[in-house]
């Protein structure tokens, strides 16, 4: 790995993420974990940075997978505990993720009469129920949202089928505080509370947002608290991903070039589309370090990916000096969901990965090439 000692000296684009507010995040779920009597495990689907793994595990107790290639790298990397949820498992996939796993989660009876006998004894064997609880606004990210294919609704709850199942496991939330799980969870226990005491474990899922500064975390250690009195013999799971990863860093990127069509267009060396594409699917509006809203400070510039993507566009800033070819942008909270997701679309680089020690001290994990894009396809 390469040490550099200032930012400027980094590759361009770079996810740089920061040691220590990572590590503040995991302090407080840990308090969380501690007050409440609980388990919290990483979602790598949000966040899957291995080179702060060791770091992760001195908070966390392990790691929720959503497939093979997750449950390989929580094993092999995380060293904890492993749990796995697919929509749908793959017959010849599974006998591999059930020996990594120390829970895996069912989605369905159908998977349930396929699979259990191959799990039986290997891992704890747990099912996604639907809550039914629909408090997320944007259709994308709502799991319980109409028709959706995620969890057994009450309605399909086969109580004759359990023999063997030893958890429940829900999620309804995204992004959300406390209030959103009380719903959620009064919700889930009128619909299967009644199973509850015959099993071992309940998993209350992801999208808890934890780390926001409005988060209410006594409320939620103060609920947790009074689900395990009520029901004090089960195991209880949180498995949060963009908790862990709020606000632990940015995307550095470098201005290309400054093209004029009725206004100024600053092109970077990044891509919303290739590189956080869900400022385009949510949509949502990036903040960047110095930057106000358009027209808001004295000079206004639409920034745009280096893509041939004609929505390829981050969105309208401005700034309190002009910009220039080779400027800096750092472009805030771009840790969570943005490294998983990334693709090469146009054969774009993707940018290289570092972890920022201190103020001078830059570790650069991986840079990425040709090579990344060629084996692709």
């Amino acid at each position: 790995m390469e040490i550099v000692n200032s930012i400027d000296k980094l590759p361009s684009p770079s996810f740089v993420c920061e040691e220590a507010l990572l590590e503040k995040n995991l302090k407080l779920l840990s308090y969380v974990q501690e007050e409440a009597n609980v388990k919290i495990l990483l979602a790598l689907k949000g966040f899957a940075l291995q080179s702060t793994f060791e770091l992760c595990g001195k908070y966390l107790k392990g790691c929720c997978a959503s497939g093979l290639h997750e449950a390989i790298l929580a094993s092999q990397e995380f060293k904890k505990e492993v749990h796995t949820y697919s929509p749908a498992y793959k017959e010849e996939e599974f006998e591999q993720i059930v020996s990594l796993s120390n829970h895996v989660v069912f989605n369905s009876f159908n998977q349930l009469k396929q699979f259990k006998n191959k799990a039986l004894k290997k891992a704890s064997i747990g099912l996604r129920v639907n809550p039914e609880y629909s408090s997320v606004e944007v259709d994308l990210y709502n799991p319980c949202g109409a028709y959706s294919r995620l969890g057994i609704t009450k309605q399909n709850f086969l109580e004759d089928e359990l023999n063997g199942v030893e958890g429940l496991h829900f999620h309804a939330l995204c992004e959300q505080n406390v209030d959103a799980l009380q719903g959620a969870l009064q919700s889930f226990e009128n619909k299967f509370g009644s199973y509850l005491n015959s099993m071992k474990w309940v998993n209350f899922g992801g999208g808890h947002h934890i780390t926001r500064e409005d988060y209410d975390v006594d409320g939620l250690i103060q609920l947790l608290k009074d689900f395990k009195k009520r029901y004090p013999h089960l195991e209880v799971y949180l498995e949060p991903g963009e908790a862990v990863g709020w606000q632990t860093g940015y995307l550095m990127a470098t201005v290309l070039d400054i093209v004029d069509n009725q206004m100024q267009i600053a092109i970077l060396d990044t891509s919303a589309e290739a590189h956080m594409p869900d400022t385009l699917a949510m949509p949502y509006r990036p903040d960047i370090r110095n930057a106000g809203l358009a027209n808001e400070k004295k000079f206004t510039y639409r920034l745009g990916g280096n893509t041939c993507l004609a929505g390829d566009i981050i969105g309208d800033y401005s700034f309190d000096e002009p910009l220039k070819i080779g400027d800096k942008i750092i472009l805030e909270d771009m840790i969570h969901y943005t490294m998983v997701k990334t693709t090469t679309f146009n054969g774009i680089k993707l940018p290289s990965i570092v972890i920022k020690k201190d103020d001078n001290c830059y570790q650069i994990v991986k840079n990425f090439g040709y090579n990344n894009y060629k084996t692709r396809l």
